[in-house]
């Protein structure tokens, strides 16, 4: 009895083996590229850094904590640009309550500060901000948000809008140029789920396809159709 097998079972073998062969090597080279593309994308965030001396029309602020709301508010005292827009806070949040916690003058406040309540998400507060650039007639406008949520904020922007140069003015929260930060779960969770977040919204760029404008207006519509 030999011991190599029939003929035609060799024959259905080496096509599977083949098979297997490429779909390892696809997902090697997708897993290379999903790396590949998380250490540019921190990198390029962990670079970031604010003009020395930035100059625009207006400024931006998206919502997600204080410290870009002082930053923004601080561009704005400083004569960096000629009025600011909030975007994406939340309708129980009265611009009072923002006026006392950032410690700022009332009188900035009346004069010079919108705040926008509409937007739900980047995407809303992209096209919240298209808006007010519209009616305000704006062409170069200062972007405050943190670092890690700049690519997408900007990508989102461009995207809406593209005729307004927009200008970055990231926040950095912590040095991520002189820190092991992927040793630090938080930090490493954060960045990992921006790039997610970033990949998603390039995929949807270059595609093409329309999601959600990401305003409360408009969910409230579809949830009152549904």
């Amino acid at each position: 009895m030999s011991g190599h097998a029939p003929v035609g079972r060799r024959w259905r073998i080496r096509p599977l083996r083949r098979l297997v062969r490429v779909f390892l090597s696809v997902m090697l080279l997708c897993l290379a590229i999903v790396v590949g593309g998380f250490l540019y994308f921190a990198e390029t965030v962990a670079s970031m850094q604010p003009p020395d001396d930035p100059k625009a029309d207006a400024i931006v602020v998206l919502t997600g904590g204080f410290q870009r709301i002082d930053q923004a508010i601080e561009l704005l005292d400083k004569g960096v640009g000629q009025r600011l827009l909030i975007s994406g806070v939340h309708p129980t949040t009265s611009s009072t309550q923002i006026r006392k916690f950032t410690q700022s003058s009332s009188s900035l406040f009346e004069c010079c500060i919108d705040i926008g309540y509409d937007a739900l998400d980047t995407i809303g507060n992209a096209n919240e901000t298209a808006k007010w650039i519209s009616d305000h007639g704006y062409r170069h406008v200062l972007v405050v948000t943190n670092n890690y949520h700049m690519p997408r904020s900007l990508l989102e922007l461009r995207r809406s809008d593209r005729k307004t140069d927009f200008i970055s003015y990231p926040v950095v929260n912590s040095d991520l140029k002189s820190r092991n930060w992927l040793s630090e779960p938080m930090v490493m969770k954060t960045m990992l789920s921006e790039y997610m977040k970033y990949s998603l919204a390039t995929l949807r760029d270059l595609t093409g396809t329309g999601w959600s404008t990401g305003l409360r207006q408009d969910s409230a519509r579809q949830a009152s159709l549904d």
